[in-house]
């Protein structure tokens, strides 16, 4: 056997000059807009990322002109890599961006070339949506058959981790240090806003898990953590006319003011690695808001990113679907 685990992740522009084409990619998805007819798909990608590539385009700049989802992914595949070996575990790790470099068609090619026989394919989405993990894999299952490999690779998928213990405690570990850090750090009056990136209501009217699964993962971490502090769910990155889950992070936050929150504590529950949602929408647009209503205290969770708590998690995931492992 000849083992690889295969990392799916969103991807992000690299620099300004990319915006407009990741953004097209994204928008091109019809997991991503869902249209009646799919001619107007495309035209209507252009139509959105010609729109809004100057308004992208100025919150990249902000963040240092380009997203490092690339970066941390990769570094994130060869802590990886290296946790599975140190137990006992020879393997490569691949990445494959969804929509931007690297695809996940280059990550077949090396995965081809390399030869491997078993394929563990792990999303970088602890909560599945058929946005998230369900495009990823449609995607490489239609490019893997477009190349006959399905009968070459034996494959185990991962559809879905957010109730796994060590994801539960390094983000439960990742809250108590962070309430440390705050004037008042009794953790009761330290309210923790969870907050997931959003899908349009109607997929979860449809049957989408998403939602169910970020209210789980969000009981268990505040059971982990003895239930001492208010909780809240919140949901970002609402794009388009249609209706999206509610409430908005920036609505709760003004509700939590109004009803007398004077600390704040923002937990990216469903994002694992700094990209614009948690460096621009988070760090900077929510601050800015935290600010103007008078919270006393604002902080966030670092993202798990390369955590070494997270990535024995991450090792534990893949092991877990090996043969002869459970």
């Amino acid at each position: 056997m000849k083992l690889g685990v295969l990392l799916f992740n969103l991807g992000g522009p690299e620099t300004l000059e990319d915006v407009r084409p990741f953004l097209f990619n994204l928008f091109s998805d019809p997991e991503i807009v869902r249209l009646p007819a799919a001619w107007m798909q495309r035209p209507l990608a252009w139509l959105i990322s010609t729109l809004r590539n100057r308004k992208s385009s100025g919150y990249y700049a902000l963040i240092g002109g380009g997203s490092p989802l690339r970066r941390i992914t990769e570094a994130q595949a060869h802590e990886l890599q290296k946790e599975l070996l140190r137990r006992g575990i020879e393997s490569s790790v691949y990445i494959g961006m969804r929509y931007w470099k690297p695809y996940t068609r280059e990550a077949i090619d090396a995965i081809e070339r390399d030869g491997v026989t078993d394929l563990v394919v792990l999303p970088l989405y602890p909560q599945f949506s058929v946005s998230t993990t369900g495009s990823s894999f449609k995607d490489f299952v239609r490019q893997l058959d477009a190349r006959g490999g399905r009968r070459n690779i034996r494959r185990r998928y991962i559809t879905r981790w957010h109730t796994h213990p060590g994801y539960i405690d390094v983000l439960a570990a990742q809250i108590s240090q962070e309430i440390r850090h705050f004037p008042d750090p009794d953790p009761s009056r330290v309210h923790l806003l969870f907050s997931a990136h959003g899908v349009p209501q109607s997929y979860i009217d449809e049957g989408d898990p998403y939602l169910r699964h970020t209210e789980t993962t969000v009981a268990l971490v505040d059971e982990r953590l003895g239930r001492r502090s208010p909780v809240h769910l919140s949901f970002q990155s609402k794009v388009g006319p249609v209706k999206w889950l509610e409430p908005s992070t920036d609505r709760k936050l003004r509700e939590l003011r109004l009803e007398g929150a004077e600390q704040v504590l923002m937990v990216p529950v469903s994002f694992v690695s700094d990209h614009i949602e948690t460096l621009y929408e988070l760090d900077i647009l929510y601050r800015k808001l935290a600010e103007e209503i008078g919270l006393r205290a604002y902080r966030r969770v670092p993202a798990l990113n390369c955590n070494a708590a997270f990535i024995s998690a991450l090792a534990d995931i893949v092991i877990e679907r090996l043969p002869n492992t459970t």
